[in-house]
């Protein structure tokens, strides 16, 4: 069995998974083609092709946890919050919810209850497809809330290019950091930067 580029777009999602390797020879084929730029590497064992329109790996996200709300890091850099690139996409789903995810997508869950999860919900479209995005100060009160994980020094930074941003709302982020229990701290976080 050789290794082709079109093969990736028959397996589904356009990728290739090297676990299902069966041949040596596979290994080298795979090396040629990344060499000549026509397939890259997502992460560990996971390729994809390299086409001219570059598909955004949300939409196969958004289809894959319809119900999930793309959180924390993923929303920080889309919001330009961090200088910190994640390797993987930061899904939220309710409590309850059980889902398999395919060991292609870099994906990392996290669970939340009813109260925090519906909290700042926004919808986008991208390309006739909906995604799902908490709004920029959801995001930074899930920075602030989860500052003992995610690591002080990256809380102060989502915090202070937030106070940067012209189209902040102090109004709506003090809302959200009352209804998460964390205004004292986010006011503490706030002040000096002001």
């Amino acid at each position: 069995m050789n290794l082709e580029v079109n093969q990736i777009s028959n397996i589904g999602c356009d990728f290739l998974e090297t676990k299902k390797f069966t041949k040596r020879n596979q290994w080298y084929q795979l090396n040629k083609l990344v060499e000549q730029g026509l397939i890259t590497k997502v992460k560990r064992g996971v390729y994809t092709r390299v086409s001219d329109k570059i598909t955004d790996q949300r939409i196969e996200i958004s289809k894959t946890v319809p119900s999930g709300v793309f959180c924390m890091f993923s929303m920080w850099q889309q919001y330009n919050l961090t200088t910190n690139n994640p390797s993987e996409f930061h899904i939220a789903l309710q409590n309850k919810e059980k889902i398999k995810i395919p060991d292609y997508l870099p994906i990392k869950l996290y669970y939340w209850s009813e109260k925090y999860f519906n909290l700042g919900i926004v919808e986008i479209q991208k390309d006739g497809h909906t995604i799902k995005i908490y709004d920029l100060e959801k995001s930074v009160c899930d920075a602030v809330r989860f500052r003992n994980k995610v690591g002080i020094d990256i809380a102060i930074e989502v915090v202070r290019n937030y106070v940067k941003r012209k189209d902040r709302n102090f109004d709506k982020l003090a809302k959200y950091a009352r209804k998460l229990r964390i205004e004292n701290v986010m006011q503490n976080m706030i002040m000096p930067m002001l």
